[in-house]
């Protein structure tokens, strides 16, 4: 692409959070992004000498651009034009933010546990994480929290007891001297604690435009949709009215527990 088509195409386009979205000649929807700077982002996609880029740079005729103001909003309003308009160039590139999940299991002796896997689209994840080794070190932090067991958590593989039973941070149940009851219970406590919250949760951010405010509604564990209201409304019922109803999905779902993984304090307050 040359420096004067990509100045055409980006002519207007500011350095602002939002999503993008490129066009055929025919008006066809080729791609949509998501990003901190939208303008920036599709430099790079113009300027990229990647097969898939190289790719788009041809079909590419038009942009377009929406604010969102907050990068979870992005997100979000991204995943559901996806899933609506499908555009050929997602669907190809398939991207994967998120390569592994945190899975739970139960083992012949009953103890549950929790293990890194690639991501299966035929299950439902705990957590997501962009790499194994996050995985890992995500599950040492809960295991730690918890008083879980490492060894049942396949994080070591000694022949009898784990380490921490000899530091007495494990309670015994890789030698089955714990009831697998009373493990399942710490077991349960962080499953529960990383589900999404339950109760009404209006999440607030920068709005689009100085005088309003972007909010992300959540209700009892639900995701509901995302909307913008004046940044002086404090009414819940005018929060509600200002909230475009959306689905609530695994990938919505992902965005979310990541979210509030990134940021637990805001599962007190939903400020």
């Amino acid at each position: 692409m040359t420096k004067e088509q990509i100045a055409g195409l980006l002519e207007g386009v500011p350095s602002a959070v939002g999503v993008y979205y490129i066009y055929d000649k025919n008006d066809v929807l080729l791609y949509v992004g998501k990003t901190i700077d939208i303008r920036n982002r599709l430099l790079q996609h113009f300027r990229s000498t990647d097969f898939k880029e190289r790719k788009i740079q041809g079909a590419a005729y038009r942009v377009g651009f929406e604010l969102t103001g907050h990068e979870l909003l992005a997100l979000l309003y991204e995943s559901d034009l996806i899933k609506k308009h499908q555009p050929f160039y997602n669907r190809a590139q398939r991207r994967t933010y998120y390569g592994f999940g945190l899975y739970l299991e139960t083992n012949p002796l009953g103890y549950q546990i929790l293990q890194i896997e690639e991501l299966d689209p035929d299950r439902e994840e705990l957590m997501t994480f962009s790499s194994y080794q996050e995985g890992k070190e995500q599950l040492f932090n809960i295991v730690e929290t918890y008083q879980l067991c490492q060894k049942i958590n396949k994080l070591q593989t000694y022949s009898r007891h784990c380490f921490q039973y000899m530091l007495k941070t494990c309670k015994g149940a890789c030698i089955a001297q714990e009831f697998p009851e009373d493990y399942n219970q710490r077991v349960q406590e962080f499953v529960t604690s990383s589900e999404l919250p339950l109760g009404e949760i209006f999440l607030e951010f920068l709005g689009r435009t100085p005088e309003e405010k972007g909010l992300v509604y959540l209700l009892d564990g639900q995701y509901r949709g995302f909307g913008y209201c004046n940044k002086r409304v404090r009414s819940e019922k005018k929060k509600r009215e200002a909230i475009l109803l959306k689905a609530d999905n695994r990938d919505i779902r992902r965005i979310l527990r990541r979210y509030f993984k990134l940021n637990p304090f805001l599962t007190d307050s939903g400020k």
